[in-house]
């Protein structure tokens, strides 16, 4: 009973001998700084581990509208329809092909 009455007066840091307990408390004391420290530090580079995983997935999809819409401007049939009201339109006479001599 008299060992748990000396624990709740806190005896054991204002005795003579007290330094090294002050000593082991204040280390354990920096130890959980720095653990929670350290634990802080981890959740926000979570946090933005995960942000830049959802910029990226924004910026592969914007990327696959842009490559798709790329491909139906580049279509014949779109580039025609463009074309039409300028009057400019297809050939209908084939190409001629053109021969060179090296004499």
């Amino acid at each position: 009973m008299r060992g748990i009455l000396s624990i709740l007066n806190f005896e054991f840091l204002i005795k003579d001998n007290a330094f090294k307990n002050w000593r082991i408390i204040l280390y354990v004391l920096m130890l959980s700084v720095v653990m929670i420290a350290s634990g802080h530090s981890t959740d926000k580079k979570i946090f933005q581990i995960a942000s830049l995983n959802e910029e990226i997935r924004l910026l592969k999809s914007e990327f696959i509208d842009q490559r798709t819409n790329l491909m139906k401007l580049k279509m014949e049939t779109k580039i025609m329809y463009e074309l039409e009201p300028l009057g400019i339109g297809p050939s209908k006479e084939p190409a001629i092909k053109i021969l060179v001599s090296n004499d």
